[in-house]
């Protein structure tokens, strides 16, 4: 029995039995979903050959893992150190490593971390592992494994180990089941292969090279050496910056007729140009974000407000939150919370702030502690005072009365002195 030998007997048309599907549904087969209906089979690795699905990629995750991330005390302003956060892994830096985790998230729903622990079981590294070779799954709970939850991974040598949430971190994208993160290419399947089809026509069209600007007509018959020699004169007198928006002189009734682009090549055009806010749209990311100001302002203002809703409607809800929860709740002991500090990213200009904070100060809303610490400025001594303005009092109450001014100062020195040096002097 060959590879495809059950598919052919199976699988038949409905309208003859004894003719198998087409292609497509071979491929369906084979790939399974990944085939979508453009025909264009769509997996996470391919989808990066995208311009759209690649920057949608790319500012997400880059952004998201140059953040700083700090840990505090619940209820507290103060940070504590903690070198798991540091530096979570030997080779890797800090962004590289969360880089890659938020680029899994990304494009296949799932990112997976297994945490090194030390003698005592304290989580002192973490290492990617590539989530196409994890199965997350759920058994009954256990005291060994509370929650459940398993994880097959495949190793590099095949075979197949089944960790727990004690040794795998898993920060999933989102879910219908708690188990098992979706993927963003997997929902954006047909859109992607769309775009991937309609990328690989064109290639295919301009390369060839098919494409005429026009057709010169003559009513005699030529043969193939005048054919040749009225197009080189053709193309010498025409052609070129040169002799752009000369006039044409045609005599013999020759004519000639240009060739537009046909409507079905238009529309080609057209499609892709409408792939690029339908991927954006699946990443939740705003198109000037992916260059495309064609239906999007492109104004100092308009692109800040817009940075600002995408960081508060979808990157720190949708990315950062979650990690941000999942850390706090398996790397870091009971008191302790991370925050990623997205300050930067919401502030205005310079003056802006500066105007925000001198009237947030002057309320008593900040301390200096507190303008530092949104600046990513250490705190300095004595910086937590609040000041309060000396005109403001609760709502209903009296002013405080004016003090009474002060007495003026008693001379001790009696005034007689001063009249017996005055008698001396007469003297």
């Amino acid at each position: 029995m060959t590879l495809f030998s059950d598919f052919l007997e199976s699988r038949v048309s409905p309208n003859d039995p004894t003719v198998p599907l087409t292609a497509d549904s071979l491929m369906s087969y084979v790939y399974g979903d990944a085939a979508g209906d453009a025909g264009v089979v769509v997996t996470p690795q391919s989808s990066m050959r995208m311009s759209a699905v690649w920057r949608c990629v790319a500012v997400t995750a880059g952004v998201s893992s140059a953040l700083p991330l700090h840990v505090y005390a619940d209820g507290s302003k103060k940070r504590l150190k903690e070198p798991l956060l540091a530096e979570p892994h030997p080779e890797l830096t800090r962004l590289e490593l969360w880089r890659l985790t938020y680029v899994h998230r990304l494009l296949w729903g799932n990112g997976y971390l297994q945490k090194v622990r030390n003698r005592v079981g304290q989580v002192v590294e973490l290492w990617p592992v590539r989530p196409w070779r994890v199965t997350p799954g759920r058994v009954k709970p256990r005291s060994s494994n509370p929650s459940g939850k398993v994880f097959a991974v495949v190793d590099d040598e095949g075979r197949t180990q089944d960790l727990t949430s004690r040794e795998i971190l898993h920060l999933p994208h989102l879910s219908i089941d708690g188990t098992e993160g979706l993927s963003p290419i997997g929902a954006a399947r047909q859109a992607v292969g769309l775009a991937q089809a309609a990328e690989a026509s064109g290639s295919r069209f301009f390369g060839r090279g098919a494409q005429l600007s026009g057709v010169l007509q003559v009513e005699q018959r030529l043969t193939k050496d005048q054919a040749e020699a009225l197009q080189n004169r053709w193309e010498a007198r025409h052609s070129g910056t040169g002799n752009a928006h000369k006039i044409a002189v045609l005599d013999s009734n020759a004519k000639f007729a240009p060739i537009t682009m046909p409507l079905r090549d238009a529309q080609f055009l057209e499609t892709r140009q409408f792939q690029v806010p339908e991927i954006a749209r699946f990443f939740g990311v705003p198109l000037f974000l992916l260059f495309e100001t064609a239906k999007s302002t492109s104004w100092g203002t308009g692109l800040e407000q817009q940075a600002q809703g995408w960081v508060v409607f979808d990157l720190q809800p949708t990315w950062l939150a979650p990690t941000e929860q999942r850390i706090s709740k398996e790397l870091l002991i009971p008191g302790r919370e991370a925050r990623y500090n997205v300050d930067g990213l919401l502030r205005g200009d310079s003056a802006a702030r500066a105007a925000f904070y001198n009237v947030m100060r002057q309320v008593g809303a900040y301390s200096a502690n507190d303008i530092r610490d949104r600046e990513n400025l250490p705190p300095v001594e004595g910086g937590e005072v609040y000041l309060q303005p000396m005109n403001m009092v609760p709502l209903g109450t009296e002013p405080p009365a004016d003090p009474e001014p002060a007495e003026p100062p008693v001379d001790d020195e009696p005034d007689d002195q001063d009249d017996e040096e005055d008698g001396d002097d007469d003297d």
